[in-house]
């Protein structure tokens, strides 16, 4: 199955959440930078994979793209095909190595004010180690 995308779609697409442009004093841009430290599980040309300081499950690494972009949205769209190759593939490398792959777990990342972004740099969670119940409150 091809996807065939209208042009305008992908424009659109562009916009980061909430029309915002990147701040790159954003805290994870400063990790990137070296400014903050961090528990580095990983890092490749492009990607960065560090342990979540506030954990959420008993194994919770957050991988980011070391270039600017502010969502999955803007990610897709302004990556390079390189990039975003080594970013699914590191995500896939960091859970099998963390022994995710037996027993399960989530992949998350958050868009938008609706989602309840808190850093406005592309970042993908992957929680696991434990049961996690279900994604979302129900009722």
């Amino acid at each position: 199955m091809v996807w065939q995308i209208p042009l305008a779609s992908v424009m659109r697409m562009t916009d980061t959440p909430m029309n915002q442009a990147y701040d790159s004093d954003n805290i994870f841009a400063r990790i990137i930078r070296g400014e903050i430290p961090c528990a580095k599980v990983c890092e490749t040309e492009h990607v960065l994979a560090f342990r979540d300081i506030n954990p959420q499950a008993t194994e919770h690494i957050l991988i980011i793209p070391k270039g600017e972009y502010v969502s999955f949205a803007d990610f897709t769209a302004n990556a390079s095909d390189g990039e975003i190759i080594e970013f699914i593939r590191t995500a896939g490398k960091i859970a099998k190595d963390a022994g995710l792959d037996e027993t399960g777990y989530r992949l998350l990342s958050n868009h938008g004010e609706d989602a309840n972004q808190e850093v406005p740099h592309f970042h993908l969670h992957i929680v696991g180690g434990n049961p996690l119940g279900p994604m979302l409150k129900r009722g």
